[in-house]
């Protein structure tokens, strides 16, 4: 029972950083309703079972790829790139206006699904941050503390069910705030998180060119 506890503990702990998946989550609640967000949301989600997996299978050839003195600075310079391209494209684009949400049978394509879809993959996929979480809590818990599949199984679900269900409140909280929320505030709302997301580019730029 105590790996289920320490999965969740670790789950809220990231649930409660605030970093580019909290503000992409909380724009596409805001601007475009709960199933907008739920597809950001699942892009993350299935980000991150591919790096739990990953992780898991493969850790030794992982272990050596991470040791590697170009890894980080590959890494973070694709995740900068891709950050300052969702916030500029956040930055030079505005909301609709009105009160209702955007997406509606005609407007809310299956294209509008992939491409949420997608910014919650790569935003989570490119970011040295998920991954050196995943590989750090792999060869911590499975590799250095000995877990066996079904304790692995346990603990790593403790962690995903963790991150789904804060995600997912995330999103739906942020439609709920929608409500109270005017044209002018919608418009900011994607101006500070297109900033937002081009200052971790910046800050994530600086420290693998620091290292």
């Amino acid at each position: 029972m105590h790996l289920i506890f320490d999965g969740i503990k670790l789950g809220l702990i990231l649930a409660i950083l605030v970093g580019p998946i909290f503000f992409a989550l909380i724009q596409a609640g805001v601007e475009q309703g709960i199933r907008a967000g739920a597809m950001v949301g699942l892009g993350i989600w299935v980000s991150d079972v591919l790096f739990i997996f990953g992780a898991y299978f493969g850790v030794s050839y992982v272990t050596r790829l991470v040791e590697s003195p170009e890894f980080a600075l590959y890494l973070g310079i694709a995740g900068s790139i891709t950050l300052t391209l969702f916030g500029l494209g956040a930055l030079l684009t505005a909301p609709k206006a009105g009160g209702k949400p955007q997406w509606t049978k005609n407007t809310f394509r299956a294209s509008s699904y992939f491409s949420l879809w997608m910014k919650g993959f790569l935003i989570n996929t490119i970011n040295p941050f998920t991954f050196f979480f995943w590989i750090g809590v792999t060869t911590t818990m499975v590799i250095d503390g000995g877990l066996d599949s079904r304790e692995a199984i346990l603990f790593f679900g403790s962690i995903f069910g963790t991150i789904v269900f804060t995600d997912f409140s995330k999103v739906v909280l942020s439609k709920r705030i929608r409500r109270v929320l005017k044209p002018i505030h919608l418009l900011w709302l994607r101006r500070i998180s297109g900033g937002a997301l081009i200052v971790f580019a910046l800050v994530l730029l600086a420290r693998v060119l620091m290292l």
